[in-house]
């Protein structure tokens, strides 16, 4: 017996030092485990303004300009979306740098460096513009949710939403409706969801087209050429990200003496270039779709994103469409805040006024009015009759025009030391910025001369 409780006795370190070891190395490997769990955490904490700017590029204005262009030319526009997306990445974050470096937003950074006039028309144009594509993205939220729900009116889902958006900005705190937005961008998704239910897809076809690409000069491959340099390049974009880094740098950073380090530069940089990816990507699906089912059938005329949708339907499947038309309803959700809050910042910025998603009604009711009237003159465009594609047509216009204008001031702001400081473009960015801009001021005057002349 003694023996006995000697050798456990013995025995009972070795034992001990065993389990520790057994129990260490489980430990080891359960956090292993979940690593990939905490780096996505961090990825996902680290998105913000640039995943809802990227999404927003897709609003249904630009799925049904993405549609058209599968539908009428096939895959041939597929590569476009390897050229927008370097060229997004490098404006808008160029655009966020400016806000994080000044903690202003774009249209305070204009009216201190730029005469006023050249503020006033931006500001302007980049109203007009977002109004026409307010309306025309609250109609095809309408027109899809009539595709589920075909007993609902028009007039009363297109009313329905506007409340919905209205609510979405003036009732929420910045930091809760920052959060609706990032999630909400997962929608997209449905338009790459939707491209693999299509059975139709020759993917080796479709890379052909990619490396070999047709360029003709006839009117309609110039002009759906424009409108997607139009709908991808957008001044509302350049305006939204530079008062939304401000806006989530302030409220991350309240009682903090904030001052921007290279960290700050590092993380916006994952959030811009993501944002702007995922943002081609679905580009990419959704003319990859249209190609492979309605152009595939000979339906090469799309006047809107629902209509897209519910052609869809025979020839890709139910679910696909339903996918499709979500995916509207949706990017609809996320883009028309955006749309009516980057013409907000701008022009309370323009005029000195408060503003910002962070402060209350009372505090910049200007703001919120600017927000409230820009989204009532979209619902009323849906009762006027207008034709949607007049209305987006309306809208790249403006947007050519704009666009330009307001590159060019974010090229010189960028490049300057006494703004940027150390955070100025390189010139790899300077390079790939001023190549942005004189294919926008291209697309501008051809889109102007093809239409006009």
């Amino acid at each position: 017996m003694a023996e006995d409780y000697i050798k456990k006795t013995a025995e009972a370190p070795a034992r001990v030092l065993d389990n520790t070891v057994k129990e260490s190395k489980a430990i080891v490997r359960s956090v292993q485990q979940q690593k990939p769990i905490k780096e996505l955490r961090r990825f996902w904490h680290i998105l913000g303004p640039g995943l809802t700017t990227g999404a927003s590029d897709d609003d249904p204005a630009g799925i049904a300009t993405y549609s058209q262009a599968g539908a009428k030319f096939g895959y041939n526009f597929l590569y476009i979306s390897f050229i927008t997306f370097p060229l997004m990445a490098v404006v808008q974050e160029m655009c966020a740098r400016i806000g994080l470096v000044t903690k202003k937003g774009l249209a305070a950074n204009i009216k201190k460096h730029f005469p006023l006039p050249v503020l006033y028309i931006s500001s302007a144009l980049l109203f007009i513009a977002n109004i026409f594509n307010i309306g025309a993205n609250l109609g095809a939220m309408a027109s899809s949710t009539q595709l589920i729900f075909p007993k609902i009116s028009f007039p009363a889902l297109v009313t329905v939403f506007t409340i919905i958006t209205l609510i979405l900005q003036t009732s929420f705190r910045y930091e809760r409706y920052s959060q609706i937005l990032k999630w909400l961008s997962l929608v997209l998704l449905a338009y790459i969801v939707s491209a693999f239910l299509t059975d139709t897809i020759n993917w080796q076809f479709l890379f052909y087209k990619i490396t070999h690409p047709i360029f003709t000069l006839d009117k309609d491959h110039i002009l759906m050429l424009c409108a997607i340099f139009g709908t991808t390049v957008s001044p509302y974009l350049f305006f939204w990200q530079t008062s939304q880094e401000v806006e989530d740098k302030y409220n991350h950073n309240k009682n903090q003496n904030w001052q921007i380090n290279k960290k700050h530069i590092r993380d916006m940089r994952y959030d811009v270039w993501f944002g702007m990816l995922l943002s081609n990507v679905v580009m990419f699906f959704i003319i990859t779709t249209c190609s492979a089912t309605l152009h595939l059938q000979g339906i090469t005329q799309m006047e809107t994103a629902a209509q897209a949708a519910q052609a869809l339907e025979p020839l890709a499947g139910k679910n696909a469409s339903l996918m499709f038309a979500l995916g509207i309803i949706g990017t609809g959700l996320l883009a028309i805040p955006v749309l009516a809050g980057s013409a907000s910042y701008a022009i309370a910025e323009s005029l000195g006024w408060n503003e910002g998603m962070g402060k209350k009604i009372k505090q910049a009711y200007a703001f919120y009015g600017i927000i409230i009237f820009s989204l009532a003159l979209g619902l009323i465009i849906n009762f006027t009759g207008l034709d949607p594609i007049k209305a987006l047509i309306y809208s790249a216009i403006i947007n050519g025009i704009a666009a330009p204008i307001v590159l060019i001031q974010i090229l010189i702001l960028s490049n300057s030391e006494k703004v940027m400081g150390k955070f100025k473009n390189s010139k790899i960015y300077t390079a790939v910025g001023t190549l942005a801009t004189a294919i926008m001021v291209a697309v501008g005057i051809i889109t102007i001369l093809y239409i006009f002349l």
